[in-house]
């Protein structure tokens, strides 16, 4: 099963129903809030060229933003390779 880490912020609530939709969907994941850790917002940076949150990792692949469909396809196309 691939691993999901979605990173947030503690205002974004973009994050809160990206975080609720994966819960609702039974997807694991781990939450990483660049807003506590400065060192995994210099490394999301580096690795995206993005700042906006949320940004979700599913696999090595990346969802920026809140979008339901991208995550179930990249999901389902992670874990069944």
């Amino acid at each position: 099963m691939a691993q999901v880490t979605v990173y947030t912020t503690t205002t974004c609530p973009y994050c809160v129903m990206a975080k609720n939709f994966l819960r609702a969907q039974g997807i694991p994941f781990k939450e990483v809030n660049v807003e506590l850790d400065p060192e995994a917002a210099r490394r999301l940076v580096e690795t995206t060229g993005q700042m906006g949150v949320p940004q979700i990792e599913i696999g090595g692949r990346w969802v920026l933003g809140y979008d339901p469909d991208a995550i179930m396809a990249l999901w389902n196309q992670t874990n069944h390779r």
